[in-house]
């Protein structure tokens, strides 16, 4: 039974998405033994606790220093002995000591078909903003493994979305979420959790 934790920073519909494919059976083989957020205020943390799950937030803005706050992530994790880290839509930058000690291990949804609109400063409704005032025609969004740069690492999936005439932001970004990102993030997971990756 593949052990995940999932880090979050906002209302977790992505991990609404992970706890219904683990209970529709989309996902097998695979179980989520905790939740994080950095926000204490997260819905996401809500939604842990009702399926269950523990649920904990631990925010920098608790820590003296960016590297206590990082050691006691790393410590905090290294605790549940987890097999797979998601990251779903948690706004923190991963220390690099956890990424060497998970390599492999961490995954991310990001809301655009990577290499388009991603990096530094493209998080949330700013993807949705930056395709609409490109005029892309196909967006979609991208399951990738973590390393040390910022929406760098090795792709798993990714899903084209098409792109409306008069979307706004919010409206693409729903139809990114319910397309393809509480698609292809179970269906990684999965995969990871059964050998196929």
């Amino acid at each position: 039974m593949l052990r995940i934790g999932v880090l979050v920073s906002g209302g977790g519909t992505n991990l609404q998405a992970i706890f219904d494919a683990i209970e529709n059976r989309r996902i097998t083989n695979a179980e989520v033994a905790v939740v994080i957020s950095n926000n204490a205020g997260a819905y996401a943390l809500k939604r842990a606790e009702d399926h269950g799950v523990e649920a904990l937030c631990l925010s920098p803005k608790q820590f003296e220093t960016r590297d206590a706050f990082n050691e006691a992530l790393l410590e905090k994790i290294n605790s549940y002995e987890l097999d797979l880290i998601v990251l779903a839509g948690y706004l923190v930058t991963i220390p690099p000591a956890m990424i060497a000690k998970y390599r492999g291990r961490i995954i991310n949804i990001h809301p655009s078909l990577i290499p388009s609109f991603c990096g530094v400063g493209y998080y949330g409704l700013k993807v949705h903003e930056a395709a609409l005032a490109r005029g892309v025609k196909i967006t979609g969004a991208t399951v990738h493994f973590v390393d040390e740069g910022m929406d760098s690492g090795p792709i798993i999936l990714q899903k084209a979305v098409e792109v409306q005439p008069g979307d706004t932001p919010k409206v693409l970004q729903q139809r990114v979420m319910e397309q393809a990102e509480w698609v292809i993030l179970p269906q990684a997971i999965h995969m990871i959790a059964n050998g196929e990756i």
